[in-house]
């Protein structure tokens, strides 16, 4: 049974960081392309930025571009969002997502974390 479990979400002032962890279980995670989604208050769920397999190669969204990192362990199956310089329209709820290639939509995505809250206060 494939886990994706997110940590690290809070409450953080804008300009602050926060990094969030997504730890996997149940898949051979090194072979998952893994990836970050968002959904805000009333809004759709949104692509944050994505990892290939190996780590060579991120996709970021626009509006991330330039604060956000994705980062992988493959020794720990886990992922990180390192999130800088944040925004009060970064508050959403984080998700993670596997896949065995890496992709911008949400359908694109066979396996989901349950979530994990991001509020920027402004």
């Amino acid at each position: 049974q494939v886990q994706l479990v997110e940590s690290g979400g809070g409450l953080v002032q804008a300009g602050g960081s926060l990094r969030l962890s997504c730890a996997a279980s149940g898949l051979p995670f090194s072979t998952y392309a893994m990836a970050w989604f968002r959904q805000g208050p009333g809004k759709e769920r949104e692509f944050v930025i994505a990892s290939t397999r190996s780590g060579g190669n991120t996709y970021y969204a626009d509006s991330v571009k330039g604060r956000f990192t994705i980062s992988r362990d493959n020794a720990k199956n886990t992922v990180y969002l390192q999130m800088n310089s944040l925004k009060p329209e970064d508050t959403a709820v984080y998700y993670c997502a596997a896949d065995r290639f890496s992709g911008r939509t949400v359908g694109h995505y066979d396996y989901w974390g349950q979530g994990t809250q991001v509020t920027v206060s402004s």
